[in-house]
């Protein structure tokens, strides 16, 4: 036999599926679940709990327990690395229409808040050794935090690694107001003659760190997706390296495989 606070739970889960129990709707207090159930408020706190832990509902301290907003999911494929590179060469108009995040999520450009900040950071032994550098060479950090206007959370926690004297000859990538860029990150490597030639990615699943998961504001248990982008140039030199963090409530991840005919 289940336990109550299961029962409880499987109730509201059951209302929250079904619809009578709507995004956004507060739920009764838990004194008042306490006397709707005829079980004790511990009771009635466990089975909340559990609720919470499957992402079907949020707490606001000193407000209230509601249903928990659906956030927007972002599909990344790997063929938008060529969809990016085939805009390259467009009209900076053109490019404005649209970006890497609005291919990801079906947003248009005003459905988004975009924040970029910019640093210049010695390079550690694990960035170094991704592009061949040796430690303590200036790079330039960029951390991006995308979201949907209409939500708190980002899509994700990006940081991207430049070599700062691979870049400088355009002093517009060093300045984080230019943000967001016409085109994103190859565009901007364009500017200065870089063509990239290949990306390879790396994914991993762990949890998240407190920080990441009160940034991202996922559920208790939730996993979230690490991925390592490094791009190659050309001339095989490493010119990007990017660390994402997403949130695996809310991110899937599509690989499509072109197969040669026999």
């Amino acid at each position: 036999m289940a336990a109550a606070y299961e029962r409880i739970a499987d109730d509201l889960r059951t209302a929250i599926r079904a619809g009578h129990l709507r995004p956004g709707d507060r739920l009764p207090a838990e004194t008042k679940l306490a006397e709707r159930f005829g079980r004790s408020v511990p009771t009635v706190r466990e089975a909340l709990r559990a609720l919470r832990d499957e992402g079907l509902i949020e707490k606001r301290h000193g407000i209230g327990t509601f249903v928990r907003c659906r956030r927007t999911p972002a599909r990344r494929s790997n063929l938008r690395h060529q969809w990016e590179k085939d805009r390259v060469r467009a009209s900076p108009e053109q490019r404005a229409r649209t970006g890497a995040t609005e291919h990801d999520t079906g947003l248009e450009v005003d459905e988004l808040v975009i924040r970029a900040r910019y640093r210049e950071v010695a390079a550690d032994a694990d960035v170094a050794g991704a592009f061949g550098v040796p430690e303590g060479t200036t790079l330039l950090e960029r951390r991006y935090r995308t979201r949907c206007a209409a939500e708190s959370a980002p899509f994700g926690l990006t940081t991207s690694y430049l070599v700062r004297d691979m870049i400088a000859g355009n002093p517009d990538l060093l300045d984080a107001s230019k943000e967001p860029w016409p085109g994103g990150s190859q565009s901007q490597l364009y500017s200065v003659g870089i063509e990239l030639d290949r990306v390879e990615e790396r994914v991993t699943a762990r949890p998240p760190t407190p920080e990441e998961a009160a940034e991202l504001e996922v559920p208790p248990g939730t996993s979230v997706l690490v991925l390592r982008k490094v791009s190659y140039d050309v001339l095989g030199r490493v010119v990007d390296v990017a660390d994402l963090v997403l949130p695996g409530d809310r991110t899937e991840l599509l690989f499509t495989t072109s197969l040669e005919r026999w």
